[in-house]
């Protein structure tokens, strides 16, 4: 610290500044200081003069050897780059490694060479043992060659000639398997004439004569083609035997045979005889389990010649089939058709499970796959194809009545009167005059309606008497079978195109729709109480009501849009009734007019019968309402009428009021019927139909004085019929040429109006 070299008190405070004096003092201290350091060094490296120069004698005797090694190194590697020893040597080494390798090379392509020939000896050695009838030497030679260049198992990259010994080999095999199908075409034959199968011993195929039967199983054995082999005479065997021996209406019968020769048995022979008791039914399955039995020991016995790996792989090839056949021509034709008989299938039960165990100890079936008790499984569980069945038969019955429907009238149906319960009129005893469950009226359904609901009505019946188990499935199905007709009859109909018109088809769906909400809904009411405990909280039936109710009114709504479209294209042919007063259009207008009476005669005809007295009531004023209100309309939109114009047009509304007096009265004849129904019927026609009182009172105006037609305005008569007063306006002022009192006339009707 440059401090330190001052005296002063007042220096202790770093912060303290230094005076031009102090700095003096300090630079001249420090010169002598730096004097008296210089002084020491010099003094030292005098003291060790000696030490100093040995050091830096070393130093240079170490530079002058590095130099020396320095040339030698280069000398070296002169010497190298004129000689390249290590390339030569380089050289020596690859070309010896290359020689090497191509030995091994040859080694391997050699020992690959000897495998290929001896192969392809072995190849040729199997054709020939083939050839010469040495079948079992052959297979075993096809078996292993098969490990041998690994059949199944190739890899990529491998020689091409591996390619070409597996094509040597699978042509092999393909003639070994067609060789082998021969022998045992030749083997097995049925004889149609006299309805026999004969089993040969000995064979003949290709020029190969006197081959055994045993010695063709034993290769096929060996060589892994048994099931092949046998397919043929299996299909054979379950064609000509098997089927014949689990008919159910007429069973054949079994006689077995053996013909001995010198050198011992030479063949056998089933004969497939007709049963001389085809009127006996066995009921238990015992003759059938039997006969079929009775084939397979034949199998066992001379053609598999008791061995139970031969017969196993026979009973694998042949029993999917055989239990299918059992199933389909005899247990499903002895399952029960009612819950009640379910106690006496036992016993079928307990003979297919004896027959399954007979077929075990032959080791036809296998002990341990659980797979082959295919009979036993269905057999006992018989309540779920008890139920299968009852499902299929409903659904196949409700399907078939509602295909077969035609929506047909019942000859014997009378359309006089309503149609209402227990108020002294005749009831028609047609099926398909039905009650409604929630109303006083009854309705018309079709027949496929009637009889589905009929069906219902007998199945649940069944589900009250069945198991928890059948019931819940039968249950199913009588909801599915209702579905049914909501599922096929639309598309019947939509693909006969008989909703497109107005026919009696879309009468009887919409009352078949109704009949069938009503019905459903007192499904659950009527059954309910009685099914079996573990399904009550399950039975739900009124879910599908509403979907019925809802079908109902949108093909009534159909209908009825139907009607009135037809009309509107009717009435528009009269070109809104304009020049009546001329003949042409007078007959237009004429023709239109008895165009829209025709139809509305025809919807007469058709729905009064048919329809409940209300809807049949609700649903022709609706029409009414639409062609009253449109020629209503028409006319009233005329703005110019001659005197001759309003009178023809006068004409022609009496005419058409006079025209539809019987439907009117049709009308007012189901008001009075369905007095004591669940509809208020008091009002008038008038008020269910506004527009015929307006029309009734348009043809009375039209004749009218014009102080008439004012005083009928004031009065309230006309605004009570449906005329507004920008209506009655235009009309006084199309009819009556402008004057002082037509002004005044007008002027009283909007006075009244403001009133």
């Amino acid at each position: 610290n440059v401090r330190d070299l001052l005296s002063g008190h007042d220096l202790s405070d770093p912060s303290t500044p230094l005076s031009t004096p102090d700095l003096r003092l300090i630079i001249s201290r420090l010169e002598s200081h730096s004097l008296h350091i210089k002084s020491k060094v010099r003094s030292y490296l005098l003291s060790h003069r000696e030490d100093f120069a040995s050091l830096f004698s070393q130093c240079n005797d170490a530079v002058f050897k590095t130099n020396e090694i320095s040339d030698n190194v280069s000398g070296i590697l002169s010497l190298i780059s004129d000689r390249p020893i290590d390339v030569e040597i380089r050289k020596l080494v690859d070309e010896i490694g290359r020689t090497t390798k191509e030995a091994r090379e040859k080694r391997e392509m050699l020992g690959l060479l000897k495998i290929i020939v001896g192969i392809c000896e072995r190849l040729e050695g199997a054709r020939s043992a083939f050839s010469d009838g040495r079948l079992r030497f052959a297979a075993e030679e096809v078996k292993e060659l098969k490990k041998a260049l690994r059949i199944g198992d190739e890899e990529e990259g491998e020689p091409i000639v591996y390619g070409l010994l597996r094509k040597q080999w699978a042509d092999l095999f393909d003639e070994m398997q067609d060789l082998f199908s021969k022998f045992m075409e030749n083997a097995v034959r049925f004889e149609q004439d006299s309805r026999t199968i004969r089993v040969k011993y000995k064979l003949c195929v290709d020029k190969m004569d006197g081959i055994e039967l045993h010695t063709v199983m034993e290769a096929m054995d060996v060589a892994g083609i048994l099931d092949y082999s046998l397919a043929k005479a299996a299909d054979l065997i379950i064609k000509h035997a098997i089927t014949p021996a689990v008919s159910y209406g007429s069973p054949a019968m079994f006689a077995e045979d053996v013909n001995q020769g010198s050198e011992g048995i030479s063949e056998a022979v089933l004969k497939i005889l007709p049963s001389q008791d085809c009127k006996i039914v066995d009921v238990d399955g015992d003759a059938i389990y039997a006969r079929v039995i009775q084939v397979i020991k034949f199998i066992f016995k001379h053609i598999c010649f008791g061995n139970g790996s031969w017969i196993r792989s026979f009973g694998r090839l042949t029993w999917p089939r055989i239990s299918d056949i059992i199933i389909s021509k005899f247990l499903s034709k002895v399952v029960p058709e009612d819950a009640s008989k379910l106690v006496d299938f036992q016993k079928i039960v307990k003979r297919t499970s004896e027959f399954e165990f007979s077929l075990k100890e032959m080791m036809f079936l296998s002990a341990s796959d659980g797979k082959d008790y295919r009979l036993s499984s269905f057999s006992e569980n018989v309540e779920v194809h008890f139920a299968f069945r009852k499902k299929t038969e409903v659904l196949g019955k409700a399907r078939n009545l509602l295909l077969q429907c035609d929506f047909s009238v019942p000859q014997d149906y009378t359309s006089k009167g309503p149609l209402l319960k227990n108020d002294g009129m005749a009831i028609n005893s047609s099926d398909q005059v039905v009650d409604l469950i929630f109303s006083s009226e009854r309705c018309v359904v079709s027949k496929a309606a009637s009889q589905l609901m009929e069906l219902v009505h007998q199945t649940l019946q069944d589900v009250c008497l069945s198991s928890a188990r059948v019931a819940l499935e039968i249950y199913h199905a009588v909801r599915d079978a209702i579905l049914l007709y909501e599922a096929v009859i639309p598309v019947k109909v939509k693909l006969e195109r008989q909703l497109d018109g107005i026919n009696q088809v879309a009468i009887l769906m919409y009352n078949d729709c109704l009949f069938l909400s009503q019905e459903i809904l007192g499904l659950a009411f009527e059954y309910r109480t009685d099914f079996p405990d573990s399904i009550k909280e399950h039975a739900v039936f009124a879910d599908m009501a509403p979907r019925f109710h809802l079908m109902a009114d949108e093909i009534l709504q159909r209908q009825i849009q139907i009607v009135i479209f037809n009309l509107r294209e009717v009435i528009d042919g009269a070109d809104g009734f304009q020049n009546t007063h001329q003949m042409q259009q007078f007959e237009s207008a004429k023709f239109s007019i008895d165009q829209a009476v025709f139809i509305l005669e025809k919807v007469h005809i058709i729905w009064e019968p048919l329809l409940r007295p209300s809807t049949y009531k609700r649903s022709m004023c609706m029409v009414l309402e639409s062609v009253f209100s449109r020629i209503t309309k028409d006319i009233l939109l005329l703005d110019d009428l001659a005197a001759e114009e309003t009178l023809q047009l006068q004409r022609l509304i009496h005419m058409m009021l006079d025209n539809l007096s019987s439907l009117l009265k049709s009308l007012i004849s189901a008001f009075d019927s369905n007095e004591k129904s669940e509809e208020d019927t008091s009002r008038p026609i008038d008020d269910l139909i506004p527009s015929l009182r307006k029309i009734r009172k348009l043809g009375e105006l039209l004749d009218m004085p014009l102080k008439s037609i004012t005083s009928a305005w004031e009065s309230g008569e006309l605004m009570s019929c449906g005329f507004t007063i920008l209506e009655l306006k235009d009309f006084i002022r199309a009819i009556f040429a402008d004057s002082t009192l037509r002004k005044e006339c007008i002027w009283r009707i909007e006075n009244v109006s403001l009133y």
